[in-house]
C-alpha cells in the first residue's frame, strides 16, 4: 500500500483528498490512498510520521513554516521562501519542497499585464512567503498588507487612492471570504479598485469570493486559486514519484 496525505488543521474539506483520491482511480492505482492528517499542534505531527507505509504529505494551514524543524533537508526554493507544502518519504529522510510556489506562478502568468508592475500582497502567513517569491521572480514590485504594523509592510487603514492606483495587482492570501463565512472580505477601500487591476484570490471554495465579486463589478480581472491547487498538486505527484 502507498499512503499519502495532507497535514493541517481543521481539514474535514479538503482539495487534496478530493483530488488525488480521483487521480489514483483514473490512474487504476488501487494500491495508493490519500487521506487527511488532521492535528491540533504540529507537536502531533510525530504521531503522523509512525504510520506505516506512508509516501508523501502536503502541508496546509496552519503547518507550513512549524514543519521545517521536523525534516532532514530543505529544497532549495522551499529554503528561500521559508515554507513547505509538500514532504518526500526517502530512505534519506524527509525533504521539504515548496509547490505553491510552481502553482501561484503558471496560475497567475496568463492574466498578467505589463501595467501590473506592483502589487499588494494581503496576510502574511505561508502562503503569502510563495507569493511574495514569485513576484519577485517576475520583477513585479510587492508589499505585504496585515492588521498589524510592521516595518516594511502597509496596514489595511493605510490604503489609499494612490495605494489602491499603483498596486494594480492585488493578491489574497488570507482565508477571510473561505466558505462557510462567505460574506468575509479583506477591509480594503474597493471604490478605488478600477478596470486596470488583476484581483487574485488563493481561495478556491467559494469560486467567486466577495472580494473577487466586487473587484468584478468594478471591472477588474479576476481569478481564484483553484488552478494554483491544481498545479501544485501535479508537481507534489511528481516530487514524490522521483524518490
Amino acid at each position: 500500500m502507498y499512503r499519502y496525505g495532507l497535514l493541517g488543521r481543521n481539514i474535514s474539506y479538503s482539495f487534496s483528498q478530493g483530488y488525488f483520491t480521483q487521480k489514483f482511480k483514473d490512474l487504476g492505482l488501487t494500491d495508493h490512498s490519500y487521506e487527511n492528517f488532521d492535528i491540533q499542534h504540529i507537536s502531533e505531527f510525530k504521531n503522523v510520521l509512525v504510520q506505516k507505509n506512508l509516501k508523501g504529505l502536503n502541508v496546509t494551514i496552519p503547518y507550513k513554516q512549524d514543519v521545517i524543524p521536523y525534516l532532514d533537508e530543505l529544497d532549495s526554493k522551499a529554503a528561500k521562501i521559508g515554507a513547505v507544502n509538500t514532504i518526500q518519504f526517502s530512505e534519506k529522510g524527509l525533504k521539504g519542497f515548496n509547490t505553491d510556489a510552481y502553482g501561484f506562478k503558471k496560475s497567475l502568468e496568463p492574466f498578467l499585464q505589463a501595467h501590473h508592475t506592483h502589487a499588494l500582497i494581503l496576510g502574511t502567513g505561508g502562503a503569502s512567503k510563495a507569493v511574495r517569491f514569485v513576484l519577485d521572480e517576475l520583477g513585479i514590485a510587492n508589499t505585504y498588507v496585515s492588521r498589524t504594523k510592521k516595518e516594511g509592510q502597509l496596514t489595511y487603514e493605510e490604503l489609499d487612492k494612490t495605494l489602491m492606483e499603483q498596486n494594480t495587482l492585488i493578491v489574497n492570501c488570507t482565508p477571510l471570504g473561505t466558505y462557510p463565512n462567505i460574506e468575509n472580505k479583506p477591509e480594503l477601500p474597493y471604490q478605488f479598485i478600477g478596470n486596470g487591476h488583476l484581483l487574485y484570490d488563493l481561495i478556491y471554495n467559494p469560486e467567486k469570493t466577495s472580494f473577487l465579486s466586487i473587484g468584478e463589478a468594478n471591472g477588474a480581472a479576476i481569478c481564484n486559486g483553484l488552478k494554483m491547487l491544481e498545479q501544485q498538486a501535479e508537481k507534489a505527484w511528481e516530487i514524490w514519484n522521483q524518490g
